[in-house]
């Protein structure tokens, strides 16, 4: 008998997890570091910790672990909600699938450039995805990209890992994705999008790899048909997209793109020079929202309606937001975090720098099976994630890194990411014929990214 006949929800993840915290506060001894502010950062003092009376929680610190967590978490759940509206305002205006679709249909315009619409194509997702943190909406370039890959003479897997590949290695090597990078390195109380030098190089490098893989496997099956691992299969081709339904790159949606350049650009100027954080982040999502709508000559009511939906979007991510920051609060007034991090400092504090952050990599890695939302894992990991790295030496942009490629990579394989899953459904491919076609990339792609955590151990300072 099975014991699920479905795996469980993030949410019920996370309140399971808050049960077993609990009784951790029962059995865990309680501790603490001392800790003192550097440049305005809290900081843990080497081989401060000592035992402290023993605060086990009860039912009561179950029941308010949501309302904690919002509270606590407040400032980055309304920025969350902020971004998604702002960026659904975008969406309804078409322009960024006027873009991409408008590249798609390149292809059979101009054969000549066959070679180059794959790696091009997969190129534009990932850097959406590193960006503005495209997920869901892949779900609808499906539909797009399978026909496409079809009239390329390709299979199903080419068609779905455009998109589910492009956008995975996107957030692995994101620079300026708010839900990922954003909310990571808020929590761990370094400038957002600090250390984008490096991130660039890093999204480079694993977007060239995913390039060659996917045109590697595509010319491998141009040249025999039998390659494919969807071959013998019997499944309908999914329908071509009507002419009708491509929106037109017009010169409005190509202002509105302007706009989302510039603002990306004015983005990376603010952070770097002015130390730009939450607010006026927010704020800058917030008037882009507002001149795409103006740009569009979108009605206030419809732009408000797309806001307020794409918004309604963001409510599951801050609900795992707020309740997982609640798990960490339970943690906090059980006073085990630190003792935890005295073992964990413990366990691994003899080993070289380049295995501990091999280790921090695993770990994200591994949890990401159990929770896929990359904003939920940055909630629920960087408060100890980067603590840890104090103690052990280690930059906290390297365990941001770290927590970056855990989330970006697996996602593109663990059965509990909806997104890839629904990706799959949509292209009809078996989940079997995914995984022995992806893994090996995903092991090949984790191998370059533990590589990528290295330099800034030993080249330079981050």
């Amino acid at each position: 008998m099975k014991l699920f006949k479905k795996f469980p929800d993030t949410i019920a993840i996370i309140l399971s997890i808050g049960v077993v915290f609990i009784i951790l506060t029962w059995v865990i001894p309680a501790g603490e570091f001392d800790k003192e502010l550097v440049d305005g950062t809290e900081v843990i003092i080497a081989n401060s910790y000592k035992q402290v009376a023993s605060q086990p929680q009860g039912v009561s610190a179950f029941l308010t672990l949501p309302i904690k967590g919002f509270i606590s978490a407040a400032s980055v759940i309304a920025f969350v909600f902020l971004v998604g509206g702002a960026f659904s305002i975008l969406t309804h205006t078409g322009a960024i699938n006027a873009g991409l679709f408008n590249v798609i249909k390149l292809s059979e315009k101009k054969p000549q450039y066959k070679g180059f619409i794959l790696p091009f194509i997969v190129a534009l997702f990932s850097l959406a995805g590193a960006t503005f943190g495209m997920s869901e909406e892949i779900l609808v370039f499906i539909l797009i990209t399978i026909p496409l890959s079809y009239a390329l003479g390709y299979d199903a897997i080419v068609g779905a890992a455009i998109p589910i590949v492009g956008t995975g290695v996107g957030f692995a090597g994101a620079f300026t994705n708010p839900f990922t990078i954003g909310i990571a390195q808020g929590i761990a109380q370094i400038p957002i999008f600090s250390g984008i030098e490096y991130r660039l190089v890093v999204w480079c490098i694993l977007t060239t790899i995913a390039c060659i893989g996917i045109s590697r496997y595509a010319r491998k099956i141009e040249k025999d048909p039998k390659k494919s691992l969807m071959f013998g299969m019997k499944l309908e081709k999914t329908q071509s997209l009507l002419q009708d339904d491509i929106p037109e790159l017009n010169t409005r949606r190509k202002l509105v793109l302007l706009a989302l350049l510039l603002t990306l650009i004015i983005l990376i100027y603010g952070v770097n020079v002015y130390d730009w954080y939450i607010n006026e982040i927010a704020g800058l999502f917030i008037a882009l929202g507002i001149v795409a709508a103006i740009i569009y000559k979108m009605p206030v009511s419809t732009a408000i309606e797309a806001f307020v939906e794409g918004a309604k979007d963001m409510m599951t991510a801050a609900l795992i937001i707020g309740m997982a920051k609640g798990l960490l609060i339970i943690a906090q007034d059980g006073k085990i975090i630190d003792t935890v991090l005295n073992s964990a400092a413990i366990m691994v504090g003899d080993t070289p720098k380049y295995i501990s952050v091999g280790l921090m990599f695993v770990f994200q890695s591994s949890l990401n099976f159990f929770i896929p939302s990359g904003s939920g894992q940055a909630a629920l990991t960087m408060p100890l994630m980067a603590p840890l790295s104090d103690l052990l030496g280690i930059s906290r942009q390297i365990a941001v890194l770290a927590f970056q490629f855990g989330d970006g990579l697996t996602n593109m394989v663990v059965p509990t990411s909806g997104v890839t899953m629904g990706a799959l459904s949509i292209a009809k491919i078996p989940y079997n014929k995914w995984l022995k076609w992806m893994f090996p990339m995903v092991l090949v792609l984790s191998f370059v990214a533990f590589l990528l955590l290295l330099p800034p151990l030993f080249l330079f300072e981050w």
